[in-house]
């Protein structure tokens, strides 16, 4: 269901919903003592493109803030053999070692999220429409 579809009632029915739900505790704080305070030396490459906080320059790059450790161990692993492929990515990863691998995930992971909409002072090209094969 998207949001413009739900009615007043409907919306005021999910927010009573939500505010009756149990505290959910900031998982982040295990991880921000895990990672430490200070950021790992690899992360100014990729701050580069991400943030050196994982959120992201550039809309046209992922943020990484807040991102599964798992995922992000995953992700890395694959962009340095080479098994994902974007050319900035597996050069970048190339010569990651596991141990900064998982200080990079560990720090990237450990960082509060940030969401992402794009805004009406930020373009989004349209997708294109479909062509009629039709004679």
């Amino acid at each position: 269901i998207q949001a413009g579809a739900l009615s007043d009632q409907d919306m005021e029915d999910i927010a009573a919903y939500l505010s009756q739900a149990p505290h959910i505790p900031d998982d982040l704080a295990p991880r921000r003592a895990a990672a430490g305070a200070k950021p790992p030396a690899k992360v100014a490459v990729c701050g580069a493109c991400h943030g050196t906080h994982g959120v992201a320059r550039q809309p046209m790059f992922p943020n990484l803030a807040g991102q599964y450790d798992s995922y992000l161990k995953h992700a890395l692993h694959a962009y340095r053999s080479g098994r994902r492929k974007n050319a900035i990515m597996n050069a970048q990863a190339a010569n990651l070692s596991d141990k900064a691998i998982d200080r990079l995930a560990a720090w990237f992971s450990s960082q509060p999220p940030k969401v992402y909409t794009p805004g009406a002072d930020q373009s989004v090209a349209p997708a294109p429409a479909k062509q009629s094969n039709s004679t």
